[in-house]
């Protein structure tokens, strides 16, 4: 049996590796959205991470496709209690930023949509630097209070405003962030790596790395010469025309082959492995793409195994 993991200095405990639910209602009908949520809970998953803007970008979508498939499977399997939700605010059409009217009609949508009177990790998804991060901590804290949030978190954040948002919190003595969603993965590590992680780990905040396999580059799928059928195909296969790209590919190779894994395996255990990383989170459109990602639970990778990963990667 896997050991959940704490998400910071919140009481929620987790499954090492959160199931993205970006791609359900967008790559994934509701019936595989539903199969790919039960495989992943049947394996002892119980981190599930969505947002309300998923997935607004397919023609034809509002907005909130994802979470409602979630909340339908939540309602379905009657496993609401045993699920850690992870949605988002900010970035939906028609509730853009983070006012506090907008962020307080937000989750209540949110709410609807996932047919459930608690959210249990509630990110800001984008930074909007136009509101003082008084007003945000002051709607995520009532949202605490109210009983509609667990626990709040952040993502694409810098480190001057997350410090001044848990300097405030810690001031004021209101709710606080407990983890971060950054972008980060092997071939993307300059946006966290430094003042980000340094602030997170000061303050023992959880981070929740999204495209942690590289929006597929990382599953070693995408080779020269490879035609590979994704919506994702082109921001994974920018990665292959770079000197770390492919250096980043052959040092995954090599130790995916020695240790009898696959290759996705082995990039997601890298990160997992990185200081403040308690979930990378990775989503898939298929049961068979998931047993790869879940294998990260169990897979312990040598220290020069994590060297030679992040030498290929500088």
């Amino acid at each position: 049996m896997t050991t959940l993991r704490q998400l910071g200095s919140s009481d929620l405990h987790v499954f090492p590796l959160a199931l993205g639910g970006n791609v359900f209602g967008w790559t994934a009908d509701r019936e595989q959205s539903f199969a790919v949520l039960d495989a992943y809970a049947a394996a002892g998953g119980n981190f599930v991470d969505t947002a309300d803007v998923y997935s607004s970008w397919v023609p034809g979508n509002a907005g909130g496709e994802s979470e409602r498939i979630i909340g339908e499977w939540l309602a379905a399997r009657g496993n609401r209690a045993e699920v850690v939700v992870a949605t988002k605010v900010g970035a939906h059409p028609q509730y853009t930023g983070l006012a506090a009217s907008t962020i307080k009609a937000g989750a209540e949508e949110s709410l609807r949509r996932l047919g459930t009177d608690y959210i249990d990790l509630y990110y800001t998804h984008f930074d909007d630097p136009s509101v003082p991060v008084e007003e945000i901590i002051g709607a995520l804290d009532l949202l605490v209070k109210e009983g509609k949030v667990r626990a709040i978190a952040a993502s694409n954040l810098s480190a001057e405003r997350l410090a001044e948002s848990l300097a405030f919190s810690e001031r004021e003595g209101l709710a606080r962030y407990v983890a971060l969603q950054p972008h980060y993965n092997l071939v993307s590590r300059d946006t966290y790596e430094g003042p980000l992680a340094e602030t997170a780990a000061r303050f023992g905040l959880a981070a929740a790395p999204y495209y942690a396999l590289a929006s597929g580059f990382l599953t070693g799928k995408y080779r020269p010469g490879a035609e590979v059928d994704s919506a994702r195909a082109e921001g994974a296969g920018k990665h292959l025309s770079t000197e770390r790209g492919r250096r980043v590919l052959a040092a995954l190779d090599g130790i995916a082959e020695t240790r009898g894994v696959e290759i996705a395996t082995v990039a997601l255990a890298w990160l997992a492995a990185q200081p403040t990383v308690v979930a990378p989170i990775a989503s898939a459109r298929t049961v068979e793409q998931l047993p790869a990602l879940i294998a990260v639970a169990e897979l312990r990778l040598t220290e020069g195994e994590l060297d030679a990963l992040t030498a290929a990667s500088a």
